[in-house]
């Protein structure tokens, strides 16, 4: 089970650290990722982080070079550091967990977590 918390309503240029909770396996051995989702749109992936101790990120779009992904196993927590917000990363945030090689391939995430909602005003 993964649980996403930590949105809210930030003004723009602000940050914000999405953390995401795992329980109910040994999630060591996964990857995890953070997508988002506004209303009438698809799912989008923004990031990824493979399993430890690699932990090898991948970043889209616009998430590159302003959010950090990142991992703590003794803790089952996933974090998701947003900095230099805008508007256009308004949208409900989920987390995601692949047990498979290709955690690069964000259609192998098959463990979803509820979202959380972030909201960029300007």
């Amino acid at each position: 089970q993964l649980q996403a918390s930590g949105g809210g309503l930030v003004q723009v240029g602000g940050s914000l650290r999405l953390s995401c909770a795992a329980s109910g396996r040994d999630f060591n051995t996964y990857a995890f990722a953070w997508f988002r989702q506004v209303p009438g749109k698809e799912r989008v992936f923004v990031t990824a982080i493979s399993w430890s101790p690699t932990s090898s990120t991948l970043y889209r779009g616009s998430a590159k070079g302003r959010f950090v992904i990142s991992r703590d196993d003794a803790q089952n927590r996933i974090y998701l550091q947003m900095n230099s917000l805008t508007p256009e990363d308004t949208a409900v945030y989920y987390c995601a967990a692949s047990e498979d090689s290709r955690w690069n391939v964000p259609d192998t995430y098959t463990i979803w977590g509820r979202g959380t909602q972030v909201t960029v005003s300007s």
